[in-house]
């Protein structure tokens, strides 16, 4: 292998796994009739509480388990909704730890393995729900690392949390490139040091944040040639 990018690094949720998955699937389910049109909003704002709490729990300094903000963001979507049955709950929360990988995931980590590329993951998953979501679709094996925040108490975009990649694989910030599909994260990666590749499946405008990712692109099924050329 070549080039100056030592690891490709990963975001999990949303990066590589489908986080708005677990609603899809359970509105497609017998029963759900009632609700299912309903599944595109809760998907989207369970996501979007999710990730707030983890920003201001990060500021307040108020960690915890990136599982209880998972549960509370969906409780938070599921109230919004008008949603109120228990077993809905434990469904869409059962869905969550067997979140599909987006279709060019495992063609585009295998190419890279090929080629000698080291890979890992770096995510504000616990271990747990990291080692479930790469277990169900299929992706043992492939990584180097689960990087989680649990190892240093706090959510991205904190620095700690970045200082994780050189502490555990012994790599420079300029090594390696951080892929994520969130663009505060893709921004952060980026004024930490790192090469930064923001995924834009949807094509929203930048973030306008304190780093800004070298890279673009719509999906991972391009990242192989990006890494290659650099």
């Amino acid at each position: 292998m070549t080039g100056t990018i030592k690891a490709c690094v990963f975001d999990a949720y949303g990066t590589l796994f489908d986080v708005g998955a677990a609603a899809r699937v359970a509105a497609s389910e017998k029963g759900a009739e009632s609700w299912a049109p309903k599944w595109p909003q809760l998907a989207a704002d369970w996501r979007r509480k999710q990730l707030e709490y983890t920003w201001l729990r990060a500021v307040a300094e108020a960690h915890i388990d990136f599982w209880q903000v998972t549960q509370d963001g969906l409780d938070w979507a599921l109230e919004a909704a008008g949603l109120t049955d228990p077993a809905l709950r434990e469904r869409l929360l059962a869905l969550y730890w067997e979140l599909d990988a987006y279709p060019e995931v495992p063609q585009m980590l295998a190419t890279l393995a090929q080629r000698g590329q080291r890979l890992a993951i770096l995510s504000n998953g616990s271990p747990g729900m990291l080692d479930g979501a790469v277990s169900s679709a299929g992706l043992d094996g492939q990584f180097e690392a689960l990087l989680s925040v649990q190892d240093v108490g706090v959510f991205k975009p904190h620095r700690r949390v970045y200082d994780l990649v050189g502490r555990q694989m012994g790599v420079a910030p300029h090594e390696v490139l951080f892929v994520s599909s969130n663009g505060w994260d893709a921004c952060a990666g980026a004024a930490y040091g790192f090469v930064g590749a923001w995924v834009n499946r949807d094509g929203a405008p930048p973030d306008r944040l304190h780093g800004k990712p070298a890279h673009e692109l719509r999906s991972l099924q391009g990242l192989p040639d990006l890494v290659k050329s650099l």
